[in-house]
């Protein structure tokens, strides 16, 4: 029984990290038209809250040394619930980069914490961060899937389109409520340090950052790039789901499979040819919607890794909260340049192709990095599940 509450605590948190980001993407161009907004300017919605997310990283580890793990998370979570209920309150353009600031910055803190929590409470298995992954998924797709018709059906109001959100928030905040009133306040550990100087804790957070940059573009862009090839704004919010969608399963699969065989490196270099291949379709004009589905196979197996590698190659939770903050820091601040650059690769040039030349480039520099990265986990793995 307290195995299943500790991974639908999870779950109800993981939740909430992707909603204020993917209800957006759909909605984009309407956003955009509707206030005025510039290519440079609705592109800040996805990256803002992406490059809080890596700025504030680190301060999770500071924060967790002093009112605890779980109480951290909470407070991570109140941010996101409140950035986004904040959005169902106004719709202008400076309360939506408002929110996207604070809602960055709660999701930031949450996720270093969270591969913590899995350390912590999962520590010889894993393979439990698919869970925290597909429901990460789940969240963004609902988001994604049902703005369109929210946006529809509430008489085009974006803010309740927007902030409807919340509600995943309040619920999980009642969730992590029972389990914050029986812990104490403050770690028993020494304070916890940033492994800047371990090149292998930086080799991670490079693969993390071009996997980081990639993912988000696509999240943002997908969508607008679907409309350019002749898609309505409803079957371009259907493209983002697919895409979405496709990643639920390939999440679940791919973490189980590296935790009980291995082969690590080969499981990234796979995932990282199927986005090469969605995007040399894109390139090339072939159906969206099968791009799409390559794209989602090889965001769904990279994410989940990328999110898996400190944890399996760390031996505490307090470690692998500080590798993981390391990763997703400097991780996020990389990839919130992806969606940004592509914004401003469009407006210059009136089209996508250079974005997918230049998306193709950071794939293959992402397939370099898995190389050196290797193998090396599978033993340290392996002397976790035995102890």
């Amino acid at each position: 029984m307290r195995t299943f509450y500790l991974l639908l605590v999870l779950c109800l948190a993981a939740l909430n990290l992707r909603p204020t980001i993917t209800s957006v993407a759909p909605l984009l161009e309407t956003i955009q038209s509707t206030l005025g907004m510039s290519g440079f300017t609705i592109s800040l919605l996805t990256t803002l809250p992406v490059l809080c997310m890596g700025i504030f990283a680190p301060f999770a580890t500071k924060m967790r040394d002093r009112v605890g793990l779980e109480r951290s998370i909470f407070i991570a979570l109140v941010l996101v619930t409140a950035a986004t209920a904040m959005r169902g309150i106004a719709g202008s353009v400076m309360m939506l980069i408002i929110t996207a600031f604070i809602a960055g910055i709660g999701i930031g803190l949450a996720g270093p914490l969270l591969s913590g929590f899995i350390k912590k409470y999962f520590p010889s298995n894993p393979g439990i961060v698919s869970v925290y992954s597909v429901s990460m998924t789940v969240g963004a797709g609902l988001a994604s899937a049902l703005a369109i018709p929210i946006y529809t059906r509430s008489s085009q109001s974006l803010t309740l389109t927007l902030g409807i959100w919340s509600l995943l928030g309040i619920l999980a905040l009642v969730g992590w409520l029972g389990l914050i009133r029986h812990k104490s306040i403050g770690m028993k550990q020494n304070h916890s340090q940033l492994p800047f100087r371990n090149k292998r804790a930086l080799l991670l957070t490079l693969f993390f950052g071009l996997m980081a940059s990639i993912f988000y573009s696509l999240t943002a862009w997908i969508s607008p790039i679907a409309q350019s090839m002749g898609h309505s704004k409803t079957s371009a919010a259907i493209i983002l789901t697919v895409f979405t969608i496709v990643q639920i399963p390939v999440s679940m699969v791919i973490p189980a499979m590296v935790s009980r065989f291995g082969k690590r490196k080969w499981f990234l270099v796979l995932c990282s040819m199927f986005e090469l291949a969605g995007i040399i379709m894109l390139m090339l004009h072939m159906p969206v919607m099968l791009a799409v589905i390559s794209l989602g196979i090889g965001a769904g197996g990279l994410f989940p890794l990328a999110l898996m590698l400190p944890i399996v190659e760390t031996s505490n939770a307090e470690e692998a909260g500080s590798w993981s903050a390391l990763s997703q820091s400097g991780g996020y601040v990389i990839g919130a340049m992806g969606p940004l650059v592509i914004g401003l690769v469009h407006d210059y040039s009136g089209s996508f192709t250079p974005a997918f030349v230049l998306m193709l480039a950071v794939i293959v520099v992402m397939i370099v990095v898995q190389l050196l990265i290797g193998e090396r986990d599978t033993t340290n793995q392996r002397n976790i599940q035995a102890r």
